[in-house]
């Protein structure tokens, strides 16, 4: 008599369990660097010859609500280098990375979502990780409708006529055995990168050889044909420059394809930037920066002819095109203060000190809105501010007045945190009040709103809580604790993107930021993109390893990423996370350490609908932790330990959906393990039964998931087994 064979069959349906989820200069001068490798004698010296500018107007086309279609970015910025010597590195690679990265996942620019975009700086660029994302990564997930786009900011070389791209560990003594190939790239994105529109920029010297026919291998001649735009930042035989006076320290290059991406390209106003528009911006403002020493060159050379791809689109700056569009101006900023955030038009642009003015190049003629902010100061601005044709524009920004709070708002907003910090609902909401109250006597007062936000969030009112953060971060852009709350709250009420927009902020302009680190880490988590998570979360960890939380997000990024690449080798290290976490939030034995709890619910940022319940925190997030052990240990098959740990974790939180689920999954498991045979009679009922419970208590915490579905079929197939039995 067959008794077990049905719910043997049926063990695969469970599926993966997700967890709770100066002037400008006329010519390149000594603060300047080249991105080039002079290594082969005979190198070709610099053409002196001028060229014509490209027309800087396109045909009218109309930004009929164009798709922005689904896009895959690998960005690499390396500037300091393992072998090389110390006049050979560079400055702002790295920083080049950061812009692009910025830039493709804005809101207005490139519209990535953030998990499209992986990022190789410095010593994360290794040849093997570059090979990596190149040869698995970008051909795993695009699809032959999407498109891909490749930045790479480094040194280049060309050796022999044939060229190659610089990772973080290349040895000069051994150019081809340790450097990416140009021809190796090639055969990737023609054959193995399957995606519609595929576009690759190169910001390293002799990167002209990518683009220019005398160098290009065989695979790279067809690659037109096959809807690839390359545009690179020099011509064969020229350098790449990089220097302080572009925003700050960028490559010329990048500078100006950042700013061809936030818009200045779109010189017909149509909304739409495409190959022809960024192509032409970029190759006039990097000539003329350079005075004629750097020339960007494209291919296909007839930039019309690369595809109906739109790059970035802005539909609030489509109007009737100008096609007389004048010459790009430029602004300089200068201030009175160090550590001033200036704005220009909603983007920042950067932090600028009294001793280094801030020059921005390549903008658009006409009124721009400017304004800079320090923390603790009245900000200058917003104003406008003329950007005249062919000229530069001098604006000083004046940060004079310290912000003096009014005596009745300060005793609002003292008697908002007495109320606050000791925590539960009836004082979140007296709270609110005050620092509300605090708020219309003083409309600066950003920690007001900032508290506001908070008291919000605690009430689980996500929505008002996150026009609080968003109205602190408009009174003061360079706030970054404001920006983190305003992260957490978005976490909250699911909108990662922005999110990730907001912690990106922060951590380039505050890279030792920890809490910022391990808010990403759940970002990416929460959004799959387990690899980027686990990344955000090691950076977390470093940087404030006494934070319970920072190895909880960790540690189920680790678990999760080994889970869907079909591995248990990151198993050890996430449990290891886990009993991290559980060892820093234990406080039975006082409740001296539970104060974070009741007094930062906002930090913790774990999209939990219990915020006014306090002590509902540490529990979900306990049995969130407990939870992860036992899912390791089952990966592990280490079925008994597992069925230990998800009891555990309901001790906490007995509506933890995914303990339950898995019990009935380890439980079932067991009886299989003990009846491999189908003919004789089973044992172990018990067991049955017990997976049974777990399996219903499923369908009872919500009856529409997945894991409802599939407690149905087993409970199904147990209740068979049982009648059998009698």
């Amino acid at each position: 008599m067959k008794y077990a064979t049905i719910l043997l069959l049926l063990t695969g349906c469970c599926g993966s369990i997700w967890a709770q989820t100066p002037p400008a200069p006329s010519a390149p001068t000594q603060d300047q660097q080249h991105r080039d490798l002079v290594l082969v004698p005979g190198h070709p010296t610099i053409p002196t010859t001028n060229t014509a500018p490209p027309t800087t107007t396109s045909p009218i086309r109309k930004p009929l609500n164009p798709t922005v279609p689904r896009w895959y970015a690998l960005v690499v910025g390396i500037s300091h280098y393992k072998n090389l010597p110390p006049q050979a590195q560079l400055k702002y690679s790295d920083r080049d990375a950061d812009s692009m990265y910025t830039v493709l996942i804005s809101k207005e620019g490139g519209q990535y979502p953030a998990e499209n975009v992986h990022v190789l700086k410095d010593d994360q660029a290794t040849y093997a990780n570059l090979k990596d994302q190149l040869e698995n990564w970008l051909p795993s997930v695009a699809k032959a409708n999407d498109n891909v786009l490749i930045y790479f900011a480094g040194h280049g070389f060309v050796i022999d006529g044939h060229s190659y791209l610089a990772p973080y560990d290349v040895d000069p003594n051994n150019i081809g055995g340790s450097a990416y190939p140009m021809s190796r790239l090639g055969d990737v994105i023609s054959k193995n990168i399957q995606a519609k529109q595929k576009v690759l920029f190169a910001d390293a010297c002799h990167s002209g050889a990518i683009a220019d026919r005398a160098h290009l291998d065989q695979e790279l001649l067809g690659l037109a044909n096959n809807s690839l735009f390359v545009l690179s930042a020099s011509k064969a035989g020229e350098v790449s420059f990089e220097g302080p006076a572009w925003g700050g320290g960028h490559g010329i290059f990048t500078y100006y394809l950042v700013k061809g991406y936030e818009g200045e390209a779109d010189d017909a106003h149509t909304g739409i930037i495409d190959p022809m528009d960024l192509s032409n911006y970029v190759k006039y403002n990097v000539a003329q920066a350079t005075a004629d020493r750097q020339h960007p060159v494209s291919e296909p050379a007839n930039t019309s002819d690369a595809g109906d791809a739109v790059l970035a689109y802005y539909p609030g700056r489509a109007a009737a095109p100008n096609p007389l569009q004048p010459k790009a101006g430029t602004l300089v900023i200068e201030t009175n203060m160090d550590g001033v955030e200036i704005t220009v038009d909603g983007k920042s642009e950067g932090v600028v000190n009294k001793a280094t003015p801030l020059r921005l190049p390549g903008l658009q003629p006409g009124l721009h809105t400017i304004q800079g902010n320090r923390e603790g100061y009245m900000p200058d601005g917003p104003r406008e501010e003329e950007v005249y044709p062919g000229q530069e524009t001098t604006v000083s920004i004046r940060i004079l007045i310290a912000k003096v709070r009014k005596k009745a708002a300060l005793d609002h907003f003292n008697r908002g945190m007495e109320l606050y910090n000791k925590g539960y609902e009836q004082n979140y909401k007296a709270a609110a009040e005050e620092f509300k109250a605090a708020l219309q006597i003083d409309p600066t007062y950003n920690q007001a709103a900032t508290y506001a936000g908070r008291a919000y969030r605690a009430l689980n009112d996500f929505d008002t809580a996150n026009q609080y953060f968003k109205q602190a971060v408009q009174i003061e852009p360079a706030d970054l604790d404001a920006r983190i709350s305003y992260a957490g709250g978005l976490l909250d009420s699911g909108d990662l993107d922005e999110a990730i927009r907001q912690l990106n902020f922060v951590t380039q302009h505050d890279a030792n930021n920890g809490t910022a680190a391990y808010l990403l880490s759940q970002a990416y988590f929460r959004k799959g993109a387990y690899e980027q998570a686990v990344k955000a979360g090691e950076d977390s960890v470093k940087l404030i390893p006494n934070k319970a939380e920072a190895h909880l997000w960790l540690a189920d990024s680790l678990r999760l990423y080994d889970d869907g690449a079909k591995t248990t080798a990151d198993l050890p290290k996430a449990e290891t996370e886990y009993s991290q976490y559980l060892a820093l939030s234990n406080f039975a034995a006082g409740a001296g350490g539970k104060f974070n709890y009741y007094v930062m619910p906002w930090l913790i940022g774990s999209g939990s609908k219990k915020r006014a319940a306090q002590t509902d925190i540490w529990k979900q997030l306990r049995a969130q932790a407990n939870f992860g052990f036992c899912d390791c240990e089952y990966l592990l098959k280490h079925y008994d330990s597992a069925i230990k740990y998800c009891e555990t974790a309901l001790t906490y939180d007995p509506q933890n959906l995914y303990a339950q689920y898995r019990l009935g999954i380890l439980y079932s498991s067991k009886f299989n393990a003990l009846n491999t045979s189908a003919t004789s009679a089973p044992t172990g009922l018990d067991l049955l039964v017990e997976a049974r419970k777990h399996f219903s208590s499923v369908i009872a915490l919500n009856a529409d998931v997945d894991q409802a579905k599939y407690s149905r079929k087993y409970i199904q197939n147990i209740d068979s087994v049982l009648a059998q039995v009698k």
